[in-house]
């Protein structure tokens, strides 16, 4: 071992230990200093450049809290880095290397960058199966197939170096593309080649035989002859083998039999270019190896950060390939193949097919056992390769009349058949983005395909390597959505149960909204004007009606909706069991929310009732005070007189006290209580409105079950009023306990609300200003009492 560090360049031993300090100390995710976070608590505003320099140390903290400081999803960034592994250090060496040989002088500098660049060359020819290539290494994985459209136009335009532009004004050249190729390809072609986007012809797909996302090659043929006839000249074909949606691969052989015949360019990308690494390669996939340039992103395949794609290519011609920008004279510019130069060999020949065997295997993994579930579409084209999964949930024969309501109008019919496609795209979304959430090793993503809708995509070849994918990982997936598939059918089977519920329903209107991946949208209504102040009362009653239906025990969940985009004053149901009771929930909804909006026109009814009781108050006061004037006589009002006359005399008078009844909202008097010395019965208090939410059910047993209409078991269950203080007022009788006494006037004030005491306060002073001395020792004698 000792002798074998003394063979390395000091300098390059250094390098490599740097690199290794560096890595460890970028990778550790899980230090958090407080210091350091305080240190860089500014780090996104950009200040001024230190004079005196820093250290690697701390340029190095400074990386690592500006990728992992305020990361919304940092452990997920965090499990990236640290499947990089060793070969992806070896890429990142490549980088430091460049970097170092690039000072060297020129003449080693031609020789190493030549080795490099030869033996890359080679070796990804030998891998991939291509013969006699040439390699073209870049950055941008577009870039490859830009360089070869220059190519194309230096071959079939020989003065175009020196005449440019004009000499395509004579035959304007023609690009074919899928239309199922990546999203704005040929808008960057022409952008970055100077064409017009009438240069550019999208080749549909087939519609009649044959796979859904293959181009549709007589199409194709009468395409050529038309832009032939119209002195157009065809220039190049990009096909997929494996397009970035569904992973199908085109008819490559027909395809280079057509270019062939109008001696067009035929050029190939895709991620199952992959499996020609492999032992076994399909027949589709191997007819690539014949085309004229590929474009290979073995970043992503082997899981190697910062590597460069590549496209090999055939040409005859080094002085064109020169000038189409392929080759370079630059040393500098060969320097981009070291990092994968350094990563091949790290990996080797076994290593590199195993990594890509591997992918294959999980995909078939997953494809076995997708065949085995009900509900779930595959789009495949090769079950025994294809290294791209994509699958749906469908419903092929949804079973309408299992609803309680079976009648249904033939609108609604004709309405949710014809939305059924945009639902499923809504329901594939939340699956999608539910099982990506919960297996995120697996690097499950979501694709929208022209033809099928919202698809979800499992393609290892592209996340694998850098996400860590096993077996077990799939079996994982396999198992969350088994139990994604009966919640998935139970919504879609009980959306239209309860669309129908709720336009039953006296109080809700049903919000059809086929964005929202759930049993549906219900918003509680009144009848009443349609202004800004019903608005908002409705905005209050839906908001405290969601606060109420999240407080109860059930397995739904009640939101507000999307942050953008929502429906306002809504609630939206999220997604329900079989076992859900539809009528129960709408009757729940609609009580509580009779319920809130009766509770809120009390409070509001409540200072205009003790207003007119205390007017009424006012006047029964007044005409006891003129009474009492003529019992009393008008000598015992005159101030000195009166008090002889009252002692010589004493006027004897009943007490007669006022008492105000919340439930009637009128005034009564205390004459009959001292009489009989016990509290009146008064009126019976109307009974308060209730909802389903107090019905049976077992102890810890989950509402809105079906289950629980025929429970026998009888259990004591919490009512879920609105205003729980006003309600038990309400609901209190007049009649008190012996040796209580019904609430005076004065003491009135203590229980009222907030809101109606500041209503009626010059009310009260009013009455406490025209009372007499008299009056007020009355009350005070019937409170004693």
């Amino acid at each position: 071992m000792d002798a074998t560090l003394e063979m390395v360049d000091p300098t390059l031993a250094e390098m490599g230990k740097n690199l290794n300090e560096a890595m460890k100390m970028l990778e550790d995710s899980q230090r958090k200093e407080e210091e350091n976070v305080k240190k860089y608590a500014r780090k996104d505003i950009p200040g001024p450049l230190q004079g005196s320099g820093q250290d690697m140390v701390s340029i190095l903290q400074l990386v690592q809290n500006l990728m992992h400081g305020e990361e919304e999803e940092e452990s997920s960034q965090a499990y990236r880095l640290q499947n990089v592994g060793e070969q992806g250090h070896m890429a990142l060496l490549g980088h430091s290397l460049a970097a170092y040989i690039s000072v060297l002088d020129k003449e080693r500098l031609r020789k190493l960058t030549t080795r490099i660049l030869s033996d890359t060359t080679l070796w990804l020819c030998r891998l991939f199966r291509y013969e006699n290539g040439s390699a073209y290494y870049h950055e941008d994985d577009r870039e490859g197939l830009l360089k070869i459209c220059r190519l194309v136009i230096h071959t079939c335009y020989e003065d175009y170096t020196v005449e440019g532009f004009n000499v395509l004004c004579t035959k304007q050249p023609v690009i074919y593309i899928s239309s199922a190729a990546r999203t704005g390809l040929g808008q960057a072609l022409c952008n970055q080649l100077g064409l017009p986007l009438s240069c550019m012809c999208h080749v549909p797909c087939n519609t009649m035989f044959g796979s859904q996302h293959q181009m549709d090659v007589a199409l194709l043929d009468r395409l050529i002859k038309d832009d032939v006839e119209c002195g157009k000249l065809p220039l190049l074909l990009v096909a997929n083998a494996g397009t970035p949606g569904a992973g199908h691969t085109d008819k490559l052989g027909r395809l280079k039999e057509l270019c062939e015949q109008y001696k067009m360019w035929l050029h190939v990308e895709g991620v199952n270019l992959a499996t020609l690494a492999l032992g076994y390669v399909s027949s589709s996939v191997l007819a690539a190896t014949k085309c004229d340039s590929m474009t290979l992103t073995l970043g992503s395949w082997l899981g190697l950060p910062a590597v460069p794609a590549v496209t090999l290519y055939r040409h005859e011609d080094p002085s064109l390939s020169l000038a189409a920008g392929l080759t370079s004279s630059q040393p500098v510019e060969k320097l981009r193949a070291l990092p994968l130069w350094l990563s091949l060999q790290y990996l080797g020949h076994d290593g590199i097919v195993e990594r890509i065997k591997h992918a294959s295997q999980l995909s078939q993994r997953l494809l076995e056992n997708l065949k085995n579930l009900d509900f779930i579409k595959t789009s495949v084209e090769d079950e025994l390769s294809s290294p791209v999964v994509v699958f749906k949930f469908f419903q092929k024969h949804l079973n309408r009349d299992q609803t309680p309501h079976a009648a249904q109008t033939s609108a609604i019919q004709h309405r949710v058949i014809s939305n059924e496609g945009h639902i499923y795209d809504t329901f594939n979304q939340w699956l999608g983005e539910q099982l990506a959430q919960l297996v995120p090793a697996s690097g499950i993503d979501v694709v929208e395909l022209e033809d099928e809708g919202t698809c979800v995509r499992f393609s290892p070849l592209m996340t694998s390597a850098v996400l860590g994918t096993e077996i077990q990982d799939v079996d994982q997936l396999v198992d969350c959505l088994k139990m994604k598939i009966p919640v998935l059918t139970s919504t879609l089977q009980l959306r239209e149960e309860f669309e129908q519920e709720v336009r039953r329903t006296v109080g809700l209107l049903y919000i059809e909204d086929l964005s929202w991946p759930g049993l549906g949208i219900v918003s509680y209504h009144s009848d009443g004007k349609n202004d800004d102040n019903q608005e908002k009362e409705l905005e209050k009653i839906n908001t405290e009606l969601l606060k109420k239906l999240n407080e109860l025990e059930s397995d739904l969940t009640f939101s507000l909706g999307p942050e953008f985009g929502g429906q306002k004053n809504c609630i939206y149901i999220g997604m329900v069991t079989e076992d859900l009771d539809v009528s129960e929930l709408v009757e729940t909804i609609a009580a509580t929310g009779r319920e809130i909006e009766e509770n809120s026109r009390l409070l509001e009814n409540m200072t205009e009732v003790v207003r007119k009781g205390i007017q009424e108050a006012q006047l029964q006061l007044q005409k006891a005070n003129e009474e009492r004037l003529l019992e009393e006589g008008l000598l015992r009002q005159i101030p000195v007189v009166g008090s002889v006359l009252n002692w010589f005399s004493p006027f004897q008078a009943s007490p007669k006290g006022r008492t105000f009844n919340l439930t009637a909202g009128s005034l009564e008097s205390t004459e009959s209580t001292y009489v009989s010395k016990a509290q009146g019965t008064g009126t019976t208090p109307p009974p308060t409105p209730t909802s389903s939410l107090a019905k049976q059910r077992h102890s810890g047993q989950k509402i809105f079950k079906r289950g629980l209409r025929n429970s026998g078991a009888f259990n004591e269950t919490s009512s879920v009023g609105h205003c729980d203080d006003l309600e038990k007022l309400a609901q209190r009788p007049p009649t008190l306990s012996p040796g209580q006494e019904q609430r005076p006037l004065e003491t009135l004030k203590t229980e009222l609300p907030k809101e109606v005491l500041q209503a009626t306060s010059k009310d009260t002073e009013d009455i406490q200003s025209s009372k007499s001395p008299n009056d007020c020792t009355n009350v005070e004698q019937g409170n004693q009492r």
